[in-house]
């Protein structure tokens, strides 16, 4: 009989990023690459799983900005050509390092990886990834959770208690167009949250959301528990903190299991090593170098001297990484269970894209742990938080405290002197959509879908991702297009609404290019009373 539980959260979450205008957008590349080295490999390693009776739970939060590029047959299409295009590469890294034994297995190796991912994406999955993790879902090993709309950053947007109403309210619509069945559990954006965005989750039928470790561990009272037991905020939502000690393992990059000297060189693609005129065809047609996947060194150390990637012995690594892993989480439980007067929960959340694309080895790790977890040990049991909460149905009550996952833990991330400059905008644009609800209140034919396009806008201005690339700096000027753009052409509907003088055909093509939610209630942006 298990002592206690190991709950693994994955965050699955990329911006809103379509761009019809462009043949091809370096931004889409985002997207194709964490298909290719996350998702589907993700994916792989659930269904080989359950092919060998393995018994698991996992939790991915699948946000809706994802799940519409996902399901957008253009950018199915757009991955495909990409896709076929590294497929073409393959055959040709095959042939020039012929005389390169170790290369060359490298080459042939990837070659036949990328045709196996083909053949899932067409034939296993039909180009729609969305309906292949929910059939995990319905067999019981994968619990989703919603997430709001754009991501946006709640505790920044809730000035404005019609935008937190929009994010969430949105988000979990559309998760039930998609899954059909209403979401037990919310995943709060960046983990950002603020008291009373509780409430406004449990109106809408939330069960529970998950917080960065001190937003249990400063509640007030202080749980007794800290963050191995939920608690209960005053309005009934039960909320989980993340521990630290598994977050750690992970996470880090200089002390985690990422870093080992055997995993593969993430920064080293054949992209920047090779003559340009060679691989002009697979790059940016602009020659712009963008990675291709084809990356033939491990990390090896501290050194510019990278020494060959050998997949076995990665893949034996991610086993004995696993062990590891489980091994700490058996006598973590252990010292917990002892002091508890029921099991302890651990729950270890991740950005999904950690696994596969950041880090190669991770959804072979994650396949390893839960098979290590399943037959070598009795101490641990994985499991849903939904499951938790039915099995220990009383909790304490307590307040959390404002908190995020960002760095130092509160809106610093989000709010700073490089990007502060945008929120008085979206203030702004949100009384501004409140007060088009209200002139307009049951619209038709130009006029309902200028709203709509407008609650898209807004929406899209809205997201934590331009905020959170201004101040890295690393894509900072696709951040502040992105904001300054979604706001002006919010501001020309809202100019058009006033005048009567909608350009249609202008219309028609913003509502191509940001086609997210073709069938949102724009009345959702109705000031709220009280």
């Amino acid at each position: 009989m298990e002592k206690g539980y190991l709950a693994i959260i994955l965050h699955a979450h990329l911006p809103f990023v379509r761009h019809p205008e462009h043949r091809d957008s370096l931004e889409e590349n985002w997207f194709y690459e964490a298909v290719t080295e996350t998702y589907i490999p993700l994916l792989t390693a659930m269904e080989n799983l359950i092919h060998d009776g393995i018994d698991f739970r996992l939790t991915m939060s699948i946000t809706p900005t994802l799940a519409s590029m996902l399901t957008d047959p253009f950018l199915q299409d757009r991955y495909l050509r990409r896709l076929d295009n590294l497929i073409e590469l393959g055959g040709k890294e095959v042939r020039r390092t012929r005389t390169q034994p170790a290369l060359h297995d490298l080459a042939a190796w990837y070659h036949n990886h990328l045709l196996k991912t083909r053949d899932a994406f067409v034939n296993r999955y039909d180009r729609n990834l969305i309906l292949a993790f929910n059939r995990f879902q319905e067999a019981g090993v994968l619990e989703i959770m919603a997430s709001a709309a754009t991501h946006g950053y709640l505790p920044l947007l809730s000035v404005n208690s019609s935008s937190v109403k929009a994010q969430t309210a949105l988000g979990i619509q559309h998760y039930r167009e998609l899954f059909g069945s209403n979401p037990k559990g919310f995943w709060l954006p960046e983990c950002g949250y603020y008291p009373g965005v509780d409430q406004t989750l449990r109106k809408q039928g939330i069960s529970y959301t998950i917080l960065e470790t001190h937003g249990i561990t400063r509640g007030c009272p202080r749980p007794r528990y800290g963050v191995y037991a939920p608690v209960y905020c005053p309005s009934g939502l039960a909320v989980f903190g993340r521990d630290p000690e598994s977050s750690r393992q992970v996470w880090s990059a200089a002390d985690g299991y990422p870093g080992d000297h055997d995993y593969r060189e993430f920064y080293r693609d054949i992209a920047y090593d090779l003559d340009l005129d060679y691989i002009k065809p697979f790059i940016h047609p602009d020659g712009i170098r963008i990675d291709t996947g084809f990356k033939y060194y491990r990390i090896t150390g501290k050194t510019d001297h990278k020494e060959v990637y050998v997949p076995e012995k990665a893949a034996h690594k991610a086993a004995v990484h696993a062990g590891n892993f489980m091994f700490n989480r058996e006598k973590q439980t252990e010292h917990l269970a002892s002091v508890m007067d029921r099991k302890p929960v651990i729950v270890a959340p991740y950005d999904a894209e950690l696994f596969g694309h950041w880090w190669y080895e991770g959804p072979l790790w994650l396949e390893h742990l839960f098979r290590k977890i399943s037959n070598e040990q009795d101490t641990i049991r994985t499991i849903h938080l939904s499951e938790y909460l039915e099995e220990y149905p009383a909790n304490v009550c307590s307040v959390p405290s404002i908190s995020s996952w960002g760095f130092n833990g509160f809106n610093e991330t989000w709010l700073n002197g490089k990007n502060d400059w945008i929120y008085p905008h979206l203030h702004q644009g949100a009384a501004m959509m409140e007060e088009m609800v209200e002139k307009h209140p049951r619209a038709d034919g130009i006029t309902l879908r200028a709203l709509k396009q407008a609650a898209r806008e807004l929406l899209l201005a809205q997201s934590s991702d331009w905020a959170f690339m201004i101040n890295t700096g690393t894509t900072t000027e696709y951040g502040i297009h992105r904001t300054r753009s979604h706001l002006a052409r919010f501001h020309r509907l809202n100019s058009g609404l006033k005048t009567g003088n909608i350009d249609a055909e202008w219309l028609s093509s913003v509502e191509n290019r940001n086609n997210i939610f073709p069938g949102i209630d724009y009345s959702l942006f109705a000031h709220e009373t009280g």
